[in-house]
């Protein structure tokens, strides 16, 4: 067997991402990490201790609970003990922390508070998604879960139907029907998108080809099962029109009559089909010239 440094030999913070469904994925350095962790930060205690069950460790550490309605309260206590010099190791139930799992609080507070950490890499159900979609990877963006709200989800689409880096969002079984009728509307339905459902798992399935087709597909079945990831190509580069002199000029009139910027660039954007955030950097940076 090969041997590693400890992933505690210079730091005592670590967060390490978790498998998503293959057990197969967990890394040599994971495990370490949990076999050595004195203090184990876990969504579901009992999920941690499962998946140690099927590794075979006998975990030493103390399990505490840390999940998106504690993580703000119990984020100073991990980075106290670690200052201490105790190991701390925070986990998901599954995939990477800080992507649409507790971690992001904790990294932002340690890198505040100058408390060195390291991550271990590992499973990325939304990674894993768009390399597999075979859509464009050089430049995308990663949504997590929409809004449940109609009226928020169809203005968060809005804001993105002329984004040009292919979109990454997550959704639930019961919810993906209602989502999909939204992108339907909002980018069209012969906008070339990939559904990934149970990643890694033995059901893995890539449904793809357009919105229209993953909806006519979903829509037939009795039932629909598993953590979704959905895929959607950017918006075609000419959908996104030049930022002329005469636009700019609309938002500058815009803002004297007392509008906000960013609400005068959404605003054009939307008649003139160009990038609102573009628009508004722009008009920022020509303000900032002048």
């Amino acid at each position: 067997m090969m041997n590693f440094p400890s992933p505690f030999e210079t730091v005592s913070l670590v967060l390490a991402a978790t498998p998503i469904g293959n057990l197969g994925d967990a890394s040599p350095r994971l495990v370490q990490a949990l076999l050595e962790a004195e203090v184990l930060a876990c969504e579901d205690t009992r999920r941690l201790r499962d998946l140690a069950r099927r590794l075979e460790l006998n975990l030493s550490g103390q399990l505490l609970a840390y999940h998106e309605h504690n993580e703000v309260a119990v984020t100073e206590d991990l980075l106290t003990a670690a200052r201490q010099g105790t190991k701390v190791l925070q986990v998901t139930d599954a995939g990477m922390p800080g992507i649409s799992d507790p971690g992001f609080c904790l990294a932002r507070a340690a890198t505040r508070a100058a408390v060195p950490y390291t991550v271990l890499p590992g499973p990325s159900a939304p990674l894993l998604a768009l390399v597999a979609s075979g859509l464009p990877t050089d430049s995308f963006r990663f949504c997590g879960f929409l809004p449940r709200k109609i009226t928020s989800l169809y203005q968060t689409l809005q804001s993105l139907s002329a984004d040009t880096s292919t979109l990454i969002f997550l959704e639930s079984p019961r919810r993906v029907l209602a989502t999909l009728v939204a992108f339907l509307e909002i980018f069209g339905a012969n906008r070339p998108a990939v559904l990934a459902r149970e990643l890694t798992k033995i059901h893995e399935e890539l449904l793809g080809s357009t919105l229209g087709e993953i909806h006519a597909n979903l829509a037939s079945r009795d039932e629909i099962r598993g953590e979704i990831v959905l895929v959607v190509s950017g918006a075609p580069a000419h959908e996104t029109a030049e930022i002329t002199p005469e636009i700019l000029e609309k938002l500058d009139q815009l803002v004297q009559n007392g509008m906000r910027a960013k609400d005068g660039a959404k605003l054009l954007s939307q008649w003139f089909k160009v990038g609102a955030k573009a628009l508004y950097e722009t008009h920022i940076t020509r303000r900032h010239d002048s």
